[in-house]
């Protein structure tokens, strides 16, 4: 399996490893380092995004234009996820996290030279911010992968929730930092100070000890990877569920981040201060939130959380649609900083303990995805709806849709309270062939037979038997019956190679083995059901 060992500094379960605390991960020294990497890319990525919404005000008052600037910052995400997620699980994550950094550190120096030769314009700034957000792509699936390898399981919730400070931290230090650079120096030289900070953190990745191992069977193709990283997700219910709730989230409460500059500007006295203020607060408020996640989570359902989450961010945005007051601003921002670290981490942590190692990464690139591609759509929405009526009616009209519309998701897809375990088999013995087919998809047969009475419920079962290799990253999966005899059944897969095929056994999980042993309870033949390999050929025609 590609990259998917442990750090060679990772710690399996520590002695203290029953401090759950939401400081415990901090006990990890790789984990502090990479933090701390983490938390100087957040820094950047907010630095950036306030200098270059704040600079878009000043080229223009159009709320569209306003509102783009968060659509070409989070667009990348959208469209490159997947393929980042990929790479994450196929290449060195070492130097693929290094790559990212330097790319941002280039894009920066970039911004800053165009804003000192003055010649910048709203399509180019939204083309350099587009630029910026592909660093964002490319970096955040390789760091979710890493973070499982840096601490217990048990310590991964608090992991997480760090994770959730660092941004947030970075929420409220660097739009101060952006603010007082503008302020004194301008734009500029916040895109220059980014770009330092981007080479400071891709020299600290270089101190990291880890060991790449590549895989026995060779690096999975980028196409292959995207497919199979695909095919999880669209076979497992509950990540389904977590990206229509995450995605839901963000395209509402997106309104009030987009818009936020202009509304600043209608609060009594308002200018870049107090844009810098209201950043501040959401930022707190998160941070604050932290360390009440724990009891959160033990009080209440994942759905529950959620819900309440999504209604905070909502009652937040309603009070800033009619507000004109700084502290009162500043209130409701606290409020919707915990909101959006309260559902944010719930989500997150639902999918990162559903995910397998070795298709970690693809499965949280497609979180990122719809957190970025719902961000950048829904940026477009509410400023687009903020052009035609006033940035009051699209705040109260995000408002109400947002927790409408996760109640409605709540209602139709609800979270069943129990999850397949993605821990690895161990080691399944590999078929033993003489001549490996060098090309050709592989088909493997399995006649099962089964009491005829009993197959309504084998067939419900095979229904997952389907979910569970195409999760493996089969191609094709067929159930076939036997026309004179009603208890015979043939389950058919189909790999795309007999590389593939191998790779599936390495990715067999607890889960599965326990599936395979309740479909080996319905078999009633004396022998155990008799498994076939053949390779399909093609014949030219004539």
């Amino acid at each position: 399996m590609p990259d998917s060992h442990r750090d060679s500094r990772a710690p399996p379960a520590t002695p203290d490893s029953h401090d759950l605390g939401p400081l415990a991960p901090f006990r990890h020294s790789v984990f502090t380092m990479l933090w701390s990497t983490w938390l100087v890319a957040n820094l950047c990525m907010w630095m950036n995004d306030v200098a270059a919404a704040w600079l878009m005000t000043t080229l223009t008052s159009k709320p569209i234009w306003v509102a783009l600037v968060q659509t070409a910052a989070t667009l990348p995400v959208f469209l490159l996820g997947l393929p980042s997620g990929a790479l994450a699980d196929i290449l060195n994550r070492k130097h693929f996290l290094f790559f990212t950094q330097v790319w941002v550190a280039v894009v920066g120096a970039l911004l800053a030279l165009a804003v000192f030769a003055g010649v910048v314009t709203p399509p180019l700034l939204l083309l350099l911010v587009f630029l910026n957000g592909i660093g964002l792509a490319l970096r955040w699936p390789v760091f979710a992968a890493i973070v499982p390898d840096l601490v217990p399981r048990a310590k991964l919730p608090a992991a997480l929730a760090l994770n959730g400070v660092s941004m947030n931290a970075s929420r409220i230090l660097g739009p101060l930092i952006a603010g007082a650079i503008i302020a004194s120096l301008g734009s500029a030289w916040v895109f220059l100070l980014n770009a330092v900070l981007s080479i400071v953190a891709a020299v600290v990745i270089t101190r990291w000890q880890r060991e790449h191992r590549p895989d026995p069977l060779g690096r999975e193709s980028l196409r292959g990877a995207m497919r199979v990283g695909l095919q999880y997700v669209a076979q497992s219910y509950h990540l389904k569920g977590v990206l229509l709730r995450i995605a839901i989230f963000f395209f509402h409460s997106t309104a009030l981040m987009a818009l936020l500059p202009l509304v600043a500007r209608q609060i009594k006295g308002g200018d870049a201060g107090t844009f810098t203020v209201l950043l501040a607060a959401m930022g707190a408020g998160a941070i604050a939130s932290t360390f009440a996640l724990p009891r959160l989570r033990q009080a209440l359902s994942r759905d529950r959380l959620v819900l309440l989450g999504a209604s905070t961010q909502a009652l937040s945005m309603a009070v800033m649609a009619v507000n004109t007051h700084l502290w009162i601003g500043v209130l409701a921002m606290l409020l919707g900083g915990a909101a959006w670290i309260t559902t944010a981490n719930t989500l997150s942590v639902s999918a990162q303990i559903s995910l397998p190692d070795w298709v970690r990464a693809r499965g949280m690139s497609m979180f990122q995805m719809a957190i970025m591609g719902a961000s950048a759509s829904g940026a477009a929405v509410w400023g687009q709806v903020a052009t035609w009526s006033s940035v009051p009616w699209a705040l109260g009209l995000g408002a109400a849709s947002g927790a409408l519309a996760m109640l409605l998701a709540n209602w139709r897809m609800p979270d069943r309270g129990v999850m397949d375990d993605p821990t690895p088999a161990g080691p399944m013995p590999r078929p033993e062939v003489t001549a490996p087919p060098q090309s050709g998809h592989v088909l493997v047969t399995i006649d099962y037979q089964i009491d005829p009475a009993n197959a309504p419920a084998f067939r419900a079962l095979m229904a997952q038997s389907r979910s569970s290799r195409l999760r493996q990253g089969a191609v094709g999966w067929e159930l076939l019956t036997d026309i004179n005899d009603p208890g015979g059944f043939v389950e058919v897969i189909e790999d795309a190679s007999w590389t593939d095929h191998l790779r599936r056994f390495e990715r067999v999980s607890a889960a599965d083995v326990a599936l395979r042993e309740r479909k080996l309870a319905f078999h009633i033949g004396e022998a155990p059901p008799l498994v076939r390999r053949m390779v399909r050929e093609s014949t030219a025609r004539h």
